[in-house]
């Protein structure tokens, strides 16, 4: 029987991954997508976006219950929060989606090879091989005439410490049996304020500490010092400018040692520790160094079109050296390898042209260059502010928190940033996106309808306010 050749084997299934094969499959490749766990989706499915973001509209809800009287719902004083079913549900969400990719890998004839691949170096007469290792059942190697690396990434610990149930990842922290009544947060980025604004909302004393200046600290610094005064008036203890020197247990939790930015070292205690520093490349372990892959400190590089050093090997996602570890980019990076493989038009993954989404509470929705960045690329600047306080959809959901910031070339009003902090920030900026990558201007953005009520009316109300123009504010 003649052995398989595939046109692209793709190994890992995250968002990067998964995406490459569907859209392959679509374009007529024969495809092999490897997975060494037991399901597909990776990461993020499992262990991050989606769950994650299940637990943030629980805590949503139950802010809004908190308020319920003003809303006009009398009767909900004495809820309690079923923290089982807060789980079920979460798991009912991951389970759905895991089948639907089921769903969506035979809909687009794609073979799904369970067990864990590895490079084993250059092509051999136009045909790559990858071995397989915890194989269930079948070969033990995969033939291609093109690879993808799709093998994604995991969280960072420090001081050398292991997961356990205290000291915790994203994944720990998503399986605890009940919301701590205490938590320290090491690390404002993402992940960070997003488990801090759930738990604190469901009553959980939360103690936030990051290294750099400032808490979300690659977004606009104004998103920056808003957020934090949002947190603080919350009964979050952000503290910035913090290096932890110490992690240890205790009888009862967990004691973290940082210096604070005035030099003092504070010693604080608490029931849990969430470690949210970052996540490494999984580029260690397959078969990298076989090959002439090029990497930078873990992350492999590549060029516009996904291809690496090594012909016929691509790398897409949370690898890729100089990419944002988001799902929306690992996904856009894997249709563009397999086009490039199938010989069909495409664009290149736009830096400047990625949104980036943080759904803490308020939400956080950005693309392109924050002020300080446009400036130091010598841009002349025009910057254009809305607050949701005078928006009335704003009013109507009950969320008043935070701005549209709108940053603008002076010279031919060209959008080159939008910066979004308040309700609904991460569907918002989908049409900040569209307006950057279809280059509009301030002058035709002031004269684009936004329909009323509506929380898009902020978007018009900031693009007005670049011209000192805004009507509702």
């Amino acid at each position: 029987m003649a052995e398989t050749i595939y046109d692209v084997a793709i190994i890992g299934s995250g968002p990067a991954g998964y995406t490459a094969a569907i859209r392959a499959g679509q374009l007529g490749l024969k495809v092999a997508l490897i997975e060494s766990a037991s399901v597909l989706g990776g990461t993020c499915l499992h262990v991050g976006c989606i769950p994650t973001k299940a637990l943030l509209f629980n805590a949503e809800l139950w802010d809004h219950l908190k308020h319920a009287t003003d809303y006009g719902i009398d009767g909900v004083e004495g809820r309690t929060l079923n923290w089982d079913n807060v789980q079920k549900r979460k798991a009912a969400i991951v389970n759905k989606h895991t089948k639907g990719l089921e769903f969506l890998m035979k809909k687009n004839k794609v073979t799904v090879i369970s067990g864990y691949g590895k490079l084993t170096g250059s092509a051999k007469d136009g045909v790559h091989t990858v071995a397989l290792s915890n194989v269930p059942a079948g070969a033990s190697e995969v033939k291609a005439k093109n690879v993808i690396l799709a093998s994604g990434s995991e969280a960072k610990t420090m001081f050398g410490l292991k997961p356990d149930d205290r000291i915790l990842t994203n994944i720990e922290i998503l399986a605890v049996q009940q919301p701590p009544k205490s938590l320290i947060v090491i690390g404002a980025g993402a992940v960070g304020v997003e488990f801090s604004s759930i738990f604190r909302s469901l009553g959980t004393e939360v103690t936030l500490v990051e290294f750099l200046p400032r808490i979300a600290p690659f977004e606009d610094e104004e998103i920056s010092k808003e957020l934090t005064r949002v947190f603080k008036k919350r009964g979050i203890d952000v503290n910035t400018g913090a290096k932890v020197e110490k992690i240890e247990k205790t009888e009862t939790g967990v004691k973290v040692t940082w210096a604070g930015s005035n030099g003092k070292t504070v010693e604080k205690e608490a029931e849990k520790v969430l470690v949210a520093v970052g996540r490494a490349p999984r580029t260690e372990d397959v078969g990298i160094e076989k090959t002439k892959i090029e990497r930078d400190r873990g992350f492999v590089k590549v060029n516009e079109m996904q291809e690496t050093a090594e012909p016929g090997v691509y790398a897409i996602g949370d690898i890729v050296a100089g990419l944002p570890q988001l799902a929306h980019v690992g996904a856009m990076s894997g249709i563009v390898a397999v086009s490039k493989i199938a010989g069909r038009a495409f664009r290149p993954v736009r830096h400047d042209r990625i949104p980036a989404c943080t759904y803490c509470d308020p939400q956080i929705g950005s693309v392109g260059l924050t002020e300080a960045q446009a400036k130091e690329k010598g841009y002349t600047v025009k910057v254009g502010k809305f607050p949701f306080a005078g928006n009335s959809k704003a009013t109507i959901v009950g969320n008043h928190d935070g701005f549209v910031k709108i940053v603008a070339d002076a010279k031919y009003g060209e959008v080159l940033g939008v910066h979004i902090l308040g309700p609904q920030a991460t569907e918002l900026v989908a049409e900040a996106v569209a307006v950057m990558e279809l280059e509009g201007t301030i002058d035709e953005l002031m004269f684009t309808i936004h329909a009323h009520p509506t929380l898009t009316e902020a978007m018009l109300d900031a693009y007005a306010a670049v011209e000192g123009m805004a009507i509702n504010a």
